[in-house]
Order: structure tokens, then C-alpha cells, then sequence
């Protein structure tokens, strides 16, 4: 497990982050109470469809961005809202609400595109967050490419913390996706692809507008 380290500073107000933590929690609140059938019948009309992607159907390009917001069960939503937490405080630090909302969608929706053109099987429901998340999780490597996350490791009765360069710990993240994205249905029915294309495409975001960022840090700072 590991944990973002926060630095010290005054911190300027972050809304884009628990906004994402809110909608994600209520869209899965909202559709686990519906009733089976019900609940079925959203996550297929608005769960990205493998096999194709027709560029004539608007609401075929609809579900990549409305699959970010569904998900399959607690588990698979409070693992991306952790790593939504992690990584999404310290990004919009920096990024600000509106470019780190700019990743997450548009970082989400291509992760599902990704997943819609590599998965096989054709009429496979791909939802969830992860893709998105991965966007931030590439988006923060770039930002803070020497910063150190926190690593709590269970030795025996005890927990010890250690400080880690974030590079190695995601690097090691992002090899193990891209092993997974070969071997992985024997792990399970996650979608690594997506997770390599969020993450691909959240570095990239990052560095390109790291300019506009720059100069919008110099502003907050009077310079």
C-alpha cells in the first residue's frame, strides 16, 4: 500500500477532486439500489460495449465517458476512489480543478475506447473508473517526478512507513500493466489496456500544459 506524503505550504482550495469523489459515490449508490433488473439495464445502456464503436452513434461515444461513472461493486469503487484521493489532492494542487477535470474525463474516456478496440470479445460491459484515475496517476508522475510517496509494509505485528521515490513505485505499477494487459485474463476481467491509456495520456496532458501551469503558479504567486 502506499500514500501520498503531503508537502508543506499553504494549500490553495481543491473542489474538482471531492466533486469526482461525490459523483462517483452517488452514481454507484444510486444504481446499486435499483432494482436487479433495473441496475442490469443501466450498466449495459451506459457501460462502454467491446467489439466496436460506431462513429455515427452519438451515444455510442457517450458511453466512454458515462462507463468512468459506473461500477461493478464497493470494491471496485473504493479502490479507484483511494487512488482518486492519492493522487488526484496533490495534481489539482498544481494543475488546478478545471485542467485535472480535463484529465479525468478525457483521460477516462480514451482508456475506454482503448479497452472498447482491444478487448476480443465482442458486447463486454467495460465500466469504471480505473482509467480515469490511471490519467491522474500518469498526470502527478509528470508533475512531481522527484517526489516521494509513503509506503506503509505489514512486518508481522508491526507497520513500518518508508519513504519511496514515486517514480519506482509507478513504474513498477505501470510494468505490471503492461504485463497484465497480456496475461491478464487469468487474473480476472480488468481491463489493463485502459489503464495504460489513461495513464499514457495523463503524462502526456501533464507535460504539454506544464507551460500554462507554470505561468498560472507564477500569477497565485504575484510574480
Amino acid at each position: 500500500m502506499f500514500i501520498a506524503v503531503p508537502s508543506r505550504g499553504k494549500q490553495s482550495l481543491r473542489w474538482a477532486t471531492p466533486l469526482l469523489f461525490a459523483v462517483l459515490w452517488v452514481c454507484f449508490a444510486w444504481t446499486t439500489f435499483q432494482p436487479a433488473g433495473r441496475q442490469a439495464a443501466l450498466i449495459q445502456d451506459w457501460g462502454a460495449l467491446s467489439g466496436g464503436l460506431s462513429p455515427a452513434s452519438l451515444h455510442d461515444w457517450q458511453r466512454l465517458f458515462t462507463a468512468v461513472f459506473m461500477h461493478a461493486d464497493w470494491a471496485h469503487l473504493l479502490g479507484n476512489l483511494v487512488f482518486l484521493l492519492i493522487f488526484g489532492l496533490p495534481a489539482e494542487r498544481i494543475m488546478g480543478p478545471w485542467r485535472l477535470l480535463s484529465v479525468f474525463l478525457l483521460g477516462g474516456a480514451l482508456a475506454n475506447l482503448a479497452a472498447v478496440i482491444s478487448i476480443s470479445t465482442p458486447d463486454r460491459v467495460i465500466i469504471g473508473a480505473s482509467g480515469a484515475v490511471s490519467a491522474l496517476i500518469g498526470a502527478y508522475l509528470a508533475l512531481f517526478p522527484q517526489a516521494k510517496l509513503g509506503v506503509v509494509l505489514p512486518l508481522g505485528l508491526y507497520l513500518q512507513f518508508l519513504r519511496v521515490p514515486a517514480s519506482l513505485l509507478i513504474g513498477t505499477w505501470g510494468l505490471l500493466q503492461i504485463l497484465f494487459t497480456y496475461i491478464g485474463p487469468a487474473f480476472g476481467t480488468v481491463a489493463w489496456s485502459a489503464h495504460l491509456a489513461g495513464f499514457a495520456f495523463g503524462g502526456a496532458f501533464a507535460l504539454v500544459a506544464r507551460a500554462g501551469i507554470a505561468r498560472q503558479m507564477r500569477r497565485r504567486s504575484g510574480f
